[in-house]
């Protein structure tokens, strides 16, 4: 079990140090900061692909019999690289955090301290908060209380990691100063549409799921099941849909910018939002 808990613990952190140590010696003129937020966001992007991979497997594999049918990848990904990732990523936001304001020449951010976490906290709570919640709440949900039932509804739920290498390419392109290039506006475009499909039509597409399985219709479905997994599709759905709005937002000022004469050079949609 130990060698299995270290796929992900030595495959995340190795990755975010090897890119530490490569992408300054490509872009030289990169801060620490810009390269400990790429770094991560390469990362991310990497997780991501194999979350989803996973998903579109499990998803595709027990479409047959939502509720019954298994596949292996449902609980080992989770157990290898799901709870690993989560937590290297914490990690790996507050030296994002950290290097980003020490650039800045901020008094406080001259060593690591508990200052300078509980400033982290405080800036990326609802960051913070989500990854807790996944690895306190739907992690052990998902390993011991499923009665090993439910793997199709697990592989959705890691096709919501489809949004994510679009949201870490947006921060890329800032880096490289191609705010302008046609790449990022479609980048931008895609991180809309996936964030759209894959964070948030995905939860009312598994109760449709659920109730065509028992014969019964969409408005029936949530009277059907627990209360409990009610509200933890709620309590994760509800941040994705804020992060939605803030992305529209984001890209509505970006739309309003481009037709002004003479305007500045424009933010990607993607500027302050990060998704898991």
């Amino acid at each position: 079990m130990l060698q299995v808990l270290a796929c992900g613990a030595v495959v995340f952190p190795g990755l975010f140090f090897a890119f530490r140590k490569i992408l300054p010696c490509v872009f030289k003129h990169w801060s620490d900061a810009d390269v400990v937020l790429v770094s991560e966001r390469l990362v991310s992007s990497i997780h991501a692909v194999m979350a989803t991979t996973v998903g579109v497997i499990v998803a595709s594999s027990c479409r047959e019999n939502v509720i019954n049918d298994r596949h292996w990848l449902a609980t080992y990904f989770i157990i290898w690289y799901g709870g690993p990732y989560m937590t290297y990523d914490i990690f790996a936001m507050y030296l994002s955090h950290y290097h980003r304001f020490r650039v800045k020449g901020h008094e406080d951010y001259k060593r690591h301290s508990l200052k300078t976490v509980n400033s982290f906290v405080h800036r990326e709570f609802l960051l913070v908060l989500h990854h807790i919640a996944l690895l306190t709440i739907l992690l052990p949900v998902t390993l011991f209380c499923r009665s090993d039932q439910g793997d199709f509804f697990v592989g959705c739920l890691f096709l919501t990691e489809l949004s994510t290498p679009f949201v870490s390419l947006g921060k890329i392109f800032i880096q490289l100063s191609l705010q302008e290039c046609w790449l990022h506006k479609a980048n931008g475009g895609m991180v809309l549409l996936t964030f759209l499909l894959f964070r948030i039509a995905v939860f009312p597409y598994m109760y449709w799921v659920y109730g065509r399985h028992y014969g019964i219709p969409l408005y029936s479905v949530p009277f059907h099941l627990p209360l409990s997994i009610n509200l933890g599709n709620l309590c994760i759905l509800a941040p994705q849909v804020y992060w939605f709005v803030l992305l529209c937002r984001k890209g509505y000022r970006l739309y309003r910018r481009s037709r002004m004469p003479d305007s500045p050079p424009a933010s990607t949609v993607t500027d302050n939002s990060k998704d898991d």
